[in-house]
């Protein structure tokens, strides 16, 4: 049984997501968690004044938040019907961040799903999105990122970004080959850099990624950087009509040295489809 988190705020996007991710492990057993986390602003305590106003703003908003996961959680029950699914809700006074972190060290979850704005200019600079936040600050579970917008019918094209500077462990790659096994995806492995000469190195960590892969339908792919590392990932994306994109996140990752690109973040705000970051787990 895999356990799935789902963070929600009731808005669109938040529901965008759950119903993306239903459809992507329909066929997989899956116990979805819908998280809703509240938390009371340093304003509106300060504006209660006393602990009697404060202990009420809570009360009023742990009421919402319970009031809100049960409309989810009576919508799931009444509209679907899969017996692979099983659902349950749970409401935390806390920040976003710090509630998973806490339930991540409670439960075993493969996955945190969660839709997404995005964000453009100077949004971008104050890191307005919290699912890029928590893509930014959870480093020990894969996160799929859902765009608003994105009406997801099948998983038929991957998009599978590396530098093969990085040796890649078979439990880092799970997710990726997971998916791909159920879906019969074509995962495209995709090489950008400033020169795609590879080295030794690369050469040998190609090979090994190709082993990984053995299993699955694979195509290898190159391009060198036209303006950045996201823009190129997101444009080759959106030439081959991926239904994906697929990142590692390494916590010393070489492209982001030498570019002094956040590869991770940009292509979380840029992408139409999908993202699913996988944790650096060696």
């Amino acid at each position: 049984m895999k356990n799935i988190l789902i963070p929600t705020d009731f808005s669109d996007n938040a529901w965008n997501a759950i119903f993306f991710v239903l459809k992507l492990y329909r066929d997989v057993e899956c116990s979805f968690y819908i998280l809703h986390v509240y938390e009371v602003s340093a304003s509106q305590i300060k504006g209660a004044r006393d602990s009697r106003k404060a202990g009420k703003l809570y009360e009023t908003l742990a009421l919402e938040s319970e009031n809100g996961l049960s409309g989810v959680m009576e919508y799931l029950k009444k509209n679907h019907k899969n017996p692979n699914h099983i659902f349950y809700s749970i409401s935390k006074s806390d920040h976003l961040v710090g509630a998973i972190e806490e339930l991540l060290f409670e439960r075993p979850f493969k996955l945190i799903v969660m839709g997404t704005k995005g964000a453009t200019g100077a949004k971008e600079i104050f890191m307005g999105s919290n699912t890029v936040r928590v893509i930014k600050s959870i480093r020990n579970c894969a996160i799929l990122a859902v765009p608003e917008e994105f009406n997801f019918q099948q998983l038929d094209q991957v998009v599978f970004p590396t530098d093969f500077t990085k040796f890649y462990y078979r439990f880092e790659l799970l997710p990726l080959v997971e998916l791909g096994t159920i879906w019969n995806t074509t995962i495209n492995v995709f090489h950008v850099a400033q020169q795609v000469v590879l080295t030794k190195e690369q050469k040998s960590n190609q090979i090994i990624l190709k082993e990984r892969l053995k299993e699955l339908k694979v195509e290898f792919h190159e391009r060198n950087i036209q303006t950045t590392v996201s823009d190129t990932i997101v444009q080759f994306s959106l030439e081959i009509k991926a239904d994906m994109i697929v990142l590692i996140h390494y916590q010393h990752n070489f492209l982001e040295k030498m570019t002094q690109e956040p590869v991770v973040k940009k292509v979380g705000f840029h992408s139409k489809v999908p993202l699913l970051v996988l944790p650096e787990l060696s």
